[in-house]
C-alpha cells in the first residue's frame, strides 16, 4: 500500500508540472478547422421515413410518389400509428409523416427525433420540401421530440464530453510511462517490488480524480448555463461517464507502454484517437450517412458508444436499461485495454 501511495503522489506532482499538453490544445483547433473547412461534408442523405394516412387520395399518392423518387429519402411505406411510433423510438426510421384528409382537404404532421439536432433539421427541411410540392391545401404541423426548441447544445454536449475526456485522459496518460523511460526511472520501477498492475493503477488514480473534477464542472455547466434538461437519471449519466473516463485513461496508458518518447506518444494519441473521435463517433457527422466500411470502423471507436449513451440518457432522458449494449461494449473495451497495458509492462519487466 505504501508503494501504491508513493506512486500516486509522484504522478500527481508530474500532473501539476507538465506543460506539454498545452501544445496539443493549441494545434488541434487549427487541424480541426482545416478538416471541417475542406474535407468533410455535413449533408444528410438517405433519410428513412414512414407514413401514416387515414385515407388514400390523389394528394397523398402524389406525396408518396415524390418520396419514392427523391434520392434523399428511403420511403418505408405505410404503417399503423403505433407501429410507426415504435419504429421512430427504436431508430428504424428518422421521421413519421401523418396525413389526414377531412372534407377533401389534406393536412400533414411531421414527427421527427431531435436528439441529434443537425439530422432533425435536415429531415424536417426535406420533408417540408416534398410536402410543398405534393400538398396544396391544409396546414403542415411539425412535432419534435426531445428537443422542441432545437437547441444546438442538445446535440454537441454529449459529443464534447466524449472528445474532452479523450483529450484530457488519453493524451495526458500517454506520456506517463514514457516519461519514466526517458528519465531513467522506469528501470528503477521494473526492478522494484512494485508489480506492473500496481504501477498502472498508481498512474491511473491521479488522472482519474482530475477527470472526475472536470466531469463535475462540465455536467454542472451543461445542466445550468447550457439548459440541458435535468432528469432523475443523473446517476446513470455519471456512472457511464466514469466508465468512459477509465477507458480513456486506459487508452493513454496502453499507448505509453508502446511508445519510446513523449513526442511519439503525443502524436500517436492525437492522430490515431482524436481525429477518429471527431469524424467517426457521430459527434458531428451522422454515422448512418457514412459508407459501410466507415460505419464498421466506427464500431471500434469508444466515443461512438459513449456519445450514443449520453444522447439517450441526457437528451432523451431514457433509463439506463436503454443503454445496456453501449455500457457492455465500453466495459469490455476498458477491461481489454487494462489487461493489455499490464501485460505489456510485465513483458518489459
Amino acid at each position: 500500500m505504501a508503494i501504491f501511495t508513493s506512486l500516486v503522489r509522484k504522478e500527481a506532482l508530474h500532473i501539476v508540472r507538465d506543460r506539454r499538453t498545452m501544445t496539443i490544445t493549441l494545434l488541434m483547433p487549427l487541424v480541426l478547422l482545416l478538416l471541417f473547412g475542406f474535407a468533410i461534408s455535413t449533408e444528410v442523405n438517405d433519410v428513412s421515413i414512414c407514413a401514416v394516412a387515414d385515407t388514400h387520395t390523389d394528394g397523398t399518392r402524389a406525396i408518396f410518389e415524390h418520396m419514392r423518387v427523391n434520392s434523399c429519402f428511403t420511403f418505408q411505406g405505410l404503417a399503423s400509428p403505433a407501429e410507426a411510433e415504435r419504429m421512430l423510438r427504436s431508430g428504424r426510421t428518422d421521421a413519421i409523416l401523418f396525413l389526414k384528409t377531412d372534407a377533401g382537404n389534406t393536412s400533414a404532421q411531421i414527427m421527427v427525433d431531435a436528439s441529434n439536432t443537425a439530422t432533425a433539421k435536415a429531415v424536417t427541411g426535406y420533408v417540408q420540401g416534398v410536402l410543398a410540392e405534393g400538398l396544396q391545401e391544409g396546414p403542415v404541423i411539425t412535432r419534435i421530440l426531445y428537443n422542441p426548441e432545437m437547441k444546438s447544445a442538445y446535440n454537441f454536449v454529449p459529443g464534447i464530453l466524449g472528445m474532452i475526456f479523450i483529450l484530457i485522459c488519453a493524451i495526458m496518460t500517454s506520456v506517463s510511462i514514457v516519461r519514466e523511460k526517458e528519465t531513467g526511472t522506469m528501470d528503477l520501477l521494473l526492478v522494484s517490488p512494485a508489480r506492473p498492475s500496481t504501477v498502472i493503477l498508481g498512474k491511473l488514480v491521479p488522472y482519474f480524480l482530475l477527470s472526475c473534477i472536470i466531469l463535475a464542472a462540465m455536467l454542472a455547466t451543461s445542466y445550468t448555463l447550457l439548459g440541458i434538461p435535468f432528469s432523475a437519471n443523473i446517476l446513470s449519466v455519471i456512472s457511464i461517464s466514469l466508465l468512459y473516463i477509465l477507458l480513456s485513461l486506459s487508452i493513454g496508458l496502453l499507448v505509453s507502454t508502446f511508445a519510446d518518447t513523449q513526442l511519439t506518444a503525443l502524436i500517436v494519441s492525437t492522430v490515431m484517437f482524436m481525429l477518429p473521435v471527431i469524424m467517426l463517433s457521430g459527434m458531428i457527422f451522422p454515422i448512418d450517412n457514412m459508407p459501410a466500411p466507415l460505419r464498421w470502423l466506427s464500431c471500434a471507436i469508444p466515443a461512438r458508444w459513449y456519445i450514443e449513451a449520453m444522447r439517450r440518457l441526457m437528451i432523451q432522458r431514457l433509463d439506463i436499461t436503454c443503454v445496456l449494449r453501449e455500457t457492455a461494449i465500453l466495459a469490455a473495451m476498458t477491461a481489454a485495454l487494462l489487461v493489455l497495458s499490464v501485460k505489456k509492462l510485465k513483458s518489459a519487466k
